[in-house]
């Protein structure tokens, strides 16, 4: 079940994506909310804030993309994109520009269910990255020896690929666009581009991942980006 109180505000304008989601969400036991448009959502959260905001991108009154902006200069609440537009180009922007996360229309309940989770679980407490061992199955990465192990075994990364999996597992199950990794791993250097990341991602999967063809943990989204999944 939910923390005690959850609360997540639902800003969608469709009738019957409002009602699916209502009654799935509150079956879940989560306290929800309805804002049918941006004005309306940015009002609700300057009243009370929420713990999730599953936010639609296709307002009547304001693109979703803004809402996310605003949202986020104002604070760090966990916003799940629940929209329509699958093109790689508005899930990269919308997650460059704050969301935690993205799902495509139509999406399952069960899906929505455990990302709301992931969401939660990122919102309470301190970051993932302020432990000092991080820990996945029989992976572990001790951030104080930078010193990463796979059972009894120790895996010796290059200074790159170590910094390449901290920056993803401080983050888990969160998808991390190209962009964000090219900037927190190589700081934006001029002439670093995607190839570099993807051949450090194999890379990775090579040393991390017990079968590196179906990688448990270093997993693709498509043309946005990558995400470490602890499952």
């Amino acid at each position: 079940m939910p923390p005690k109180g959850a609360r997540i505000l639902v800003v969608e304008d469709d009738a019957e994506i409002v009602e699916a989601l209502r009654r799935g969400l509150t079956g879940h036991g989560y306290d929800v909310q309805i804002a049918g448009t941006a004005r309306d959502a940015l009002d609700a959260l300057r009243q009370r804030p929420a713990d999730v905001v599953l936010l639609d991108l296709g307002l009547p009154d304001m693109d979703g993309i803004e809402v996310v902006r605003r949202v986020r200069e104002v604070g760090p609440t966990p916003i799940v994109v629940l929209s329509a537009r699958d093109s790689e180009a508005a899930k990269v922007e919308a997650l460059t520009l704050g969301a935690d996360d993205y799902l495509s229309k139509p999406f399952g309940m069960n899906e929505l269910i455990a990302r709301i989770g992931v969401a939660l679980r990122h919102a309470a407490g301190p970051a993932s990255g302020a432990e000092p061992i991080f820990r996945a199955g029989d992976l572990a990465v001790d951030f104080e020896r930078r010193r990463v192990t796979r059972g009894d075994d120790t895996i010796h990364l290059t200074p790159t690929e170590y910094e390449l999996l901290k920056a993803l597992v401080m983050h888990p199950d969160r998808v991390l666009t190209h962009r964000m990794l090219l900037q927190r791993v190589w700081g934006g250097e001029e002439g670093t581009d995607q190839h570099y990341l993807h051949v450090y991602v194999g890379q990775l999967r090579r040393k991390i991942e017990p079968d590196p063809s179906h990688p448990r943990h270093l997993l693709t989204e498509p043309g946005v980006g990558y995400r470490f999944s602890t499952t």
